[in-house]
């Protein structure tokens, strides 16, 4: 069993989390990935209203006695989001580990550290990372440049930002973006970090409700297969490549604005490939790791052979390389 500052602090038994994803991180999979040991999180923006998100939690709670957390991503949109109702919702419902990410969470922190939650902050940088841990953030997840979703504009790979995180932070770092077997969790390890955070590789499992077609498109991809989007507005998003992706690029860097890709990119038709199975029907967030994504598991068959692989590394193919 692997032991580090962080099951310890989250009383989970793996140092696995599954990232929150936007149309991904619902009862169902977030369930599974607690049963088997490692720690789910809920998509709080899924949930259309903070009362949706009340009813998905007590789903999630019906479904497992494990502790999970709450995504709350905290970013600028088109139609404004009640963030302090979602929050409270949160609290509410007793919910005593939450995932933030985008802008920083210390409004936000006050109110999370008196109902005694824990905080987990996303962060794409070094300097980010510490602004989390000096106004309270109980952990942060460092998302290197191979990630999916947004990685910042700096463009720092996991095997670089992750020790220079570590070697900076006194709370409990994860490493996210580019991990999804067992080599990525021991090498998470060796860096520095307290566990891994992966969302690309749970999408790609049976419990994932995403459609299959999607999980099949993501297996035979390779790491070659993402786009950066956004990058003109110092707003990257790593995504799958396909022609919408390809298109809304070549607007943008044409000089073209936002509202000039507005419908390309729109959340509703992401939402749509994940429904229906259709990779070109809109822009779908993927990582790099979909190039070491070869099947569609269990998340119980995912976590136990990464947890048993890990441990086969380090006592097997590395003690024995010690002279």
């Amino acid at each position: 069993m692997l032991k580090t500052r962080f099951t310890e602090m989250f009383g989970v038994e793996h140092p696995i989390v599954q990232g929150g994803m936007q149309w991904v991180g619902t009862a169902a999979l977030v369930s599974a990935v607690s049963n088997a040991g490692a720690l789910g999180i809920l998509t709080g923006l899924t949930q259309p209203t903070p009362e949706e998100l009340s009813r998905e939690i007590t789903r999630c709670r019906d479904l497992t006695d494990r502790p999970f957390g709450v995504n709350l991503t905290i970013l600028p949109t088109i139609k404004p989001v009640p963030y302090d109702e979602y929050r409270e919702a949160i609290i509410e419902s007793g919910v005593t580990i939450v995932e933030t990410a985008g802008a920083n969470p210390a409004d936000h922190m006050p109110h999370f550290k008196s109902h005694g939650v824990k905080v987990i902050h996303k962060c794409t940088s070094v300097r980010h990372a510490l602004k989390a841990q000096s106004v309270g953030a109980d952990a942060v997840s460092i998302d290197g440049f191979e990630c999916a979703g947004h990685p910042g504009e700096d463009d720092i790979p996991g095997l670089v930002l992750i020790p220079a995180a570590t070697r900076q932070l006194n709370i409990p770092v994860l490493a996210s973006g580019g991990i999804a077997d067992a080599a990525g969790l021991v090498a998470a390890l060796a860096l520095g970090a307290d566990g891994v955070n992966m969302g690309t590789r749970f999408m790609c499992t049976q419990e994932s409700p995403i459609h299959s077609e999607i999980k099949k498109h993501i297996v035979a991809s390779t790491e070659h297969d993402t786009a950066l989007l956004f990058r003109p507005l110092r707003n990257t998003a790593r995504v799958a490549a396909n022609e919408v992706s390809r298109e809304a690029i070549e607007i943008l860097t044409s000089g073209g604005t936002f509202e000039d890709v507005r419908d390309l990119v729109s959340g509703a038709r992401g939402r749509t490939v994940f429904e229906n199975g259709d990779p070109e029907a809109g822009v779908w967030t993927v990582g790099l790791a979909q190039g070491l994504i070869n099947d569609v598991p269990t998340v119980d068959e995912l976590v136990r052979r990464m947890v048993d692989g890990a441990e086969e590394v380090i006592r097997g193919r590395l003690e024995a390389q010690i002279a």
